[in-house]
């Protein structure tokens, strides 16, 4: 396959530990509720959007709601996370994250967000990565939502850099297939359970340098 020229990240659980805040917001959401919403639940909120996250929410505390309750519930929740995240700082980055990307961009590597996040911006500001980035696709940018390829196309578009020339980089099953489908190569951040799929899996961006990139996909 062709040379990596880019590197795509997925934001929460890659670059900085953001995913902490959705737990506890959605936890707090769930109580008010009248419903118990535990970190295996969570699990399954990995990766996808605001209102889908929000339906199966719903769908676990045995609620049907109207369109127009879940718009304001789905907006308590944004808000609470953000009192959260308005807070944070760099020490919020994940190990190796700005080290990797610091590599990417010496290396002439392009670099790219990739997430579905709509507080993107907040986040990458506040830690001081926003400068780290030739592109910043996020859930302002994209109209559907991981597992659709549609934000890893986008950030490969501005990059000015075909699919096949894109590594992923991503926490969530449905990040991995979105790559997948965009016809990228991914690495997994996390377990090889949950994200085997994936060409690599490593568990932090701490435990990967672009030569060692650059090895696990020679031929690839």
């Amino acid at each position: 396959m062709s040379e990596i020229k880019a590197c795509l990240f997925d934001l929460d659980g890659v670059l900085v530990d953001t995913a902490k805040y959705h737990y506890i917001a959605w936890r707090e959401l769930a109580e008010q509720l009248g419903f118990v919403f535990t970190e295996k639940d969570n699990e399954r909120l990995k990766g996808v959007s605001r209102t889908a996250s929000l339906n199966i929410l719903l769908e676990i505390g045995g609620l049907t709601l109207d369109e127009t309750r879940k718009a304001e519930l789905a907006e308590q929740k944004n808000n609470r996370y953000v009192e959260y995240i308005a807070k944070m700082d760099s020490s919020e980055i994940l190990p190796g994250a700005l080290d990797f990307l610091k590599e990417c961009r010496a290396q002439g590597i392009k670099t790219a967000l990739g997430s579905a996040s709509k507080n993107a911006m907040l986040i990458l500001n506040n830690t001081g990565l926003t400068p780290y980035f030739d592109a910043i696709i996020d859930g302002t940018h994209t109209s559907a939502a991981k597992p659709d390829p549609e934000v890893f196309l986008l950030g490969a578009r501005a990059t000015y850099t075909e699919p096949g020339q894109c590594v992923v980089f991503e926490d969530a099953e449905a990040g991995i297939t979105a790559a997948i489908r965009a016809g990228m190569r991914s690495v997994g951040i996390g377990s090889p359970e949950t994200l085997g799929a994936a060409n690599l899996v490593v568990p932090s961006l701490a435990h990967i340098s672009v030569a060692a990139l650059r090895e696990s996909f020679a031929g690839v």
